[in-house]
């Protein structure tokens, strides 16, 4: 439910983002066009992103110290409530400051509500229900679509205001959703060590235990995953809307006419993605992890190689765009599926935020870089702009190259603790030796 209304919430932005802009860019002292739409509405996802990276990393860490539940609570709370202050901006950059601020509450819900699930469904079903929870974005992503179609002509303040609802769930989960036991073992544990005054290699700060051996290297994997993933979906994701709106207009169309048209790619598109992702988990327990990614980042190349650098019809686009919807949101399962069978749960949460977040600030880039470029080098063609950066984004399918396969296999779990030498205990041993 959480990471569903998180969809709806990011979602929605997508969709108003271009009325939002021809809005607000004239309040800004800058003439609405094509390119400028392009360039400052692609500064203000960049700005979401890169905040949800942040976030991610931020509440990734609490999660590890003082729980899932509590952290999670916090995040929605913050992501809807800033999402919905979005609706009363007046200029482009209040938008993109408020944008920011959401990003670092959104950031939480994918890497500590996939360790959460992943933590109660230690069983062989954990994949499958890891990507049933996934499914529940790109289902946040169609009741968005549903929501445009329906209020859409009643402006883009509207429905940023709506999205204050995601808030009201925090008072579900603090009440019915317990924390794992072996969480809560592993935080009152590190509480005994401490207050005891002993110190192990479960310890030291998380990130440093991450970013080195033996716990780098998946890491670095996920970081690969991530950043090729998330690259790829949100220039689509960004994009779409305005690429079909840029169709529309040349063909002379009203922008009502446009408007249905984004709501209804937008409820295909995200169709797909659901059926994509909530069969990632099967998939990946049918074939394996690395097939499934190999089947997602080859289904996300194929479909949008064809929609977007050649300029389909209409009724071939929304034959297509399901398709890509399924791939595209398929690879995003899988790097949250896949991500608490690489880490213990000491620094579970922390392992996948951090590439997770990584992945996003290279991810923020990629809508500004395509709204760039369709400005600079292909007359305002944010379908072939956006193509390219896609193309570069599934580069990240190489960390496959060094991916093990967790199909079959247990959950990481934290190494029996050891003591680090009290002080003067090796000065004491080489005396006696």
């Amino acid at each position: 439910m959480g990471w569903a209304l998180d969809g709806f919430a990011g979602s929605l932005y997508a969709l108003i983002l271009g009325p939002a802009m021809t809005e607000l860019l004239p309040h800004s002292g800058i003439e609405p066009g094509t390119g400028t739409i392009g360039l400052y509405g692609g500064l203000t996802v960049a700005l979401f992103l890169f905040g949800w990276g942040t976030g991610g990393i931020v509440f990734g860490i609490l999660a590890d110290y003082f729980g899932r539940v509590r952290v999670l609570s916090a995040g929605i709370v913050t992501y809807a409530v800033f999402t919905a202050l979005a609706a009363f901006a007046d200029t482009w950059w209040q938008l993109g400051v408020l944008r920011f601020v959401a990003g670092l509450g959104s950031g939480v819900e994918a890497p500590v509500g996939a360790a959460l699930v992943a933590e109660v469904w230690r069983n062989r079903y954990r994949a499958r229900a890891c990507g049933v929870m996934m499914s529940g974005y790109a289902m946040g992503f169609f009741i968005a679509a549903l929501s445009y179609a329906i209020l859409g002509g009643y402006g883009w303040r509207l429905m940023m205001g709506i999205a204050v609802l995601p808030a009201l769930l925090v008072y579900f989960i603090r009440k019915h959703v317990p924390e794992p036991p072996e969480i809560r073992g592993m935080i009152a544990a590190r509480r005994t060590r401490r207050a005891s005054g002993q110190r192990t290699e479960q310890d030291r700060f998380v990130l440093i235990r991450l970013l080195t051996p033996p716990l780098l290297r998946p890491t670095l994997v996920g970081t690969a995953l991530a950043t090729g993933s998330l690259v790829a979906f949100w220039s689509v994701s960004t994009w779409y809307p305005q690429v079909i709106r840029q169709a529309a207009a040349a063909a002379e169309l009203s922008p009502d006419v446009a408007n249905s048209r984004v709501a209804i790619a937008s409820m295909l598109f995200n169709a797909g993605g659901v059926f994509g992702y909530a069969t990632w988990g099967f998939l990946a327990d049918k074939i394996g992890r690395r097939g499934a990614f190999l089947t997602s980042f080859a289904i996300s190349a194929a479909s949008v190689g064809f929609l977007f650098p050649f300029e389909p019809g209409w009724e071939t686009f929304l034959l297509v765009v399901p398709v890509a919807g399924f791939g595209l949101y398929g690879a995003l399962s899988g790097i949250l599926v896949y991500g608490p069978e690489l880490f213990p749960p000491s620094v579970r949460a922390t392992g996948m935020a951090l590439y997770n977040g990584i992945g996003r600030y290279f991810t923020a880039a990629g809508p500004l870089i395509a709204g760039v470029i369709a400005a600079s080098w292909f007359g305002g063609d944010l379908g072939l702009a956006t193509t390219c950066v896609v193309a570069v984004g599934l580069l990240g399918a190489l960390g496959l190259l060094f991916a093990p396969e967790t199909r079959g296999m247990p959950l990481p779990t934290n190494p029996a603790p050891v003591p680090d030498p009290a002080p003067g205990a090796a000065a004491r041993s080489e005396e006696s030796l």
